[in-house]
């Protein structure tokens, strides 16, 4: 089979389970999703909590909707953004469709002021920027600030208000947090499962974008990462993570079982290939 044959195949596999990521997210997992789901337990199996510690666009969780679970992300305005969604999905996006078009209107919206705001104003500013910035990169300086150029309007309206209603739907059995991510997986138990899905650039060590917050996601991170997820195992804790297939990052987990990604855009955007630089590693 070919690969974009292949892939199409996947895809379709789990359209009927997706409720739509409301947000554009670099490394979202929606490509990979048949060949993850294929390999995590079953939700009715999971006898505790589904955690994240790296939410991000949440494509497996909006996926599986999982519960109860708990999902983090050090990030807070997109942790606003899933609370402001669960909150009052009709008012995030009455405030969104209310923001007006434009380069000039978009980087007046970037450079306002929202710490203040309510978390409904703030999910809406958010969620515009996300869906009008440059390819849905996400990108802080070192104040905090969103500082991604504007891309346009064209997945603006990708989204609905029907879909904002499902993702609140879907969250209303998670617990949302904005932590640090070794703190969360060192609070898991026996019964719950995690799903990691760290910050990584496909088949490289570290990745040169500061897309961490406004900082780099490096290898003494990818390095504290397999110290927590061990003391996770021993503990009794299942989980499956996605990961680049760089050697040293691999070697970091020798006694888990890692498996390469099928097909996928790999590391030049928008080409398939079968070399995706791409891992899912599993401690079961």
């Amino acid at each position: 089979m070919e690969t974009s044959t292949l892939i199409r195949a996947m895809s379709e596999q789990v359209t009927s389970l997706r409720t739509k990521v409301p947000i554009r997210y670099p490394g979202g997992k929606q490509r990979f999703l048949a060949q993850i789901i294929a390999h995590l337990p079953h939700v009715d199996k999971i006898g505790g909590r589904f955690v994240e510690p790296f939410l991000g666009g949440g494509a497996v969780f909006f996926a599986l909707q999982p519960k109860p679970s708990l999902l983090n992300d050090k990030n807070a305005e997109l942790m606003d953004l899933y609370r402001g969604i669960r909150h009052d999905p009709q008012e995030v996006w009455r405030c969104f469709s209310a923001y007006p078009s434009g380069k000039r209107a978009y980087y007046q919206v970037r450079k306002q002021i929202h710490r203040s705001w309510g978390v409904v104003a703030k999910a809406a500013r958010t969620l515009y920027l996300n869906r009008t910035c440059f390819k849905g990169m996400w990108r802080q300086n070192s104040s905090g600030m969103f500082n991604v150029g504007y891309g346009g309007q064209s997945r603006r309206w990708a989204i609905s208000e029907a879909d904002l209603i499902a993702v609140a739907k879907a969250l209303r059995g998670a617990a949302l947090m904005c932590s640090d991510f070794e703190s969360i997986v060192d609070d898991t138990k026996a019964a719950d499962f995690l799903f990691v899905d760290p910050p990584y650039h496909p088949g490289r060590r570290e990745s040169p974008v500061e897309h961490y917050m406004f900082a780099q996601f490096t290898y003494d991170s990818h390095k504290r990462l397999a110290s927590a997820l061990k003391r996770a195992t021993k503990r009794g804790v299942l989980w499956a993570m996605t990961t680049s297939s760089h050697a040293d990052i691999t070697a970091l987990h020798k006694k888990a079982r890692i498996l390469p990604f099928k097909a996928g855009v790999g590391k030049s955007p928008g080409k398939i290939t079968r070399n995706t630089g791409e891992v899912l590693i599993l401690n079961y």
